[in-house]
């Protein structure tokens, strides 16, 4: 049997449990958050004075913090390109609507609003160039999302199960600065959607070693080669209006290190805690090839933790054209 049959035997296999894990993981409409309980309400006479003081507040915070907070809204307002690349995996049927494409619409449906309450607060702050933030969102879509992932399940459970958990660093991190600055609202609003992504991140995770328990000698490969070819983050094609595709990545990532916000290091953390998540190191009964490439992915983090040590990140900040200087 071919592997794209054997994966698709899997997902098929596993899909009976989806609803229980939807239950398990996803919170129903009536009972989550949304973005206006963190807004200002716009039918009460209270609105102007709310939105003074966000702006007030928004002074507080330095330049970077900006970029970063730009950087996560349009990073999570790309939900199109995600929501199309998974519907594609092998074994999600959007047309007949089975477990799996179900749990994926609920999944989208509580990400939908990370973005949308982001964009919100963003606009109201007064700190930032909407229109130029508008035009990267546009272009982030246009340019669609390439992960090297193809429509393999396992290679994708493996990427969510990393980018949720490097989504719920980021937005921590974000929440605690601006705490630090005296913003309440805006921290506990970064700090509840850090919630969200960590739910999610435990979702993705199981769906790993529930497939770990099944087919553990190609769950170990996929999980090899993506961590050998690296995991790129959501927003790598990030550009500017004017520019090419990529090029405010690496400006974009240079400001969050510097923010202390997503390092190498945590990339590393984040890789050494799925190894321990999913017992790399404990499993036995592997075929040759599984077997080396488990070797492999044990070996890698203090190989990545001693390359991260040697980075060295620019002093002076980039100047997008998302962030007001001033």
């Amino acid at each position: 049997m071919s592997l794209k049959n054997v994966r698709l035997e899997v997902m098929q296999h596993l899909e009976k449990d989806v609803q229980s894990l939807i239950e398990k993981y996803l919170i129903p409409v009536e009972k989550i958050w949304q973005p206006t309980d963190f807004l200002p309400d716009s039918t009460k006479d209270s609105f102007h004075e709310e939105v003074r003081e966000i702006r007030e507040l928004s002074k507080e915070l330095p330049y970077d913090f900006w970029v970063v907070l730009v950087g996560d809204m349009i990073t999570e307002e790309a939900l199109p390109s995600y929501e199309s690349w998974l519907m594609d995996v092998e074994g999600v049927d959007q047309i007949e609507r089975n477990g799996w494409s179900t749990w994926l619409r609920h999944w989208t449906g509580e990400e939908n609003r990370h973005g949308d309450v982001l964009n919100k607060y963003l606009y109201l702050s007064g700190r930032v160039n909407m229109r130029e933030i508008e035009k990267t969102t546009q272009y982030l879509i246009n340019d669609g999302f390439d992960i090297g992932t193809g429509r393999d399940p396992y290679k994708n459970f493996v990427y969510t199960s990393f980018q949720e958990l490097a989504t719920y660093v980021s937005h921590n991190r974000v929440a605690k600065i601006a705490k630090q600055k005296g913003n309440k609202q805006l921290a506990k609003m970064c700090k509840i959607i850090s919630g969200d992504e960590m739910r999610h991140h435990h979702a993705y995770s199981e769906f790993v070693e529930r497939i770990f328990a099944v087919d553990p000698n190609q769950m170990m490969m996929a999980f090899h080669d993506m961590m050998k070819r690296k995991i790129a983050m959501p927003a790598h094609f990030l550009r500017e209006s004017g520019e090419s595709i990529g090029t405010a990545f690496e400006e974009f990532s240079n400001t969050a290190q510097r923010l202390g916000v997503y390092t190498s290091n945590d990339y590393v953390d984040i890789l050494q805690k799925l190894i321990d998540r999913w017992e790399i190191g404990k499993m036995t009964g592997l075929n040759e090839e599984a077997e080396k490439a488990r070797d492999y992915l044990m070996k890698l983090p203090p190989r990545m933790y001693r390359l991260s040590e040697r980075m060295k990140i620019p002093e002076n900040s980039y100047q997008f054209k998302w962030v007001d200087p001033a």
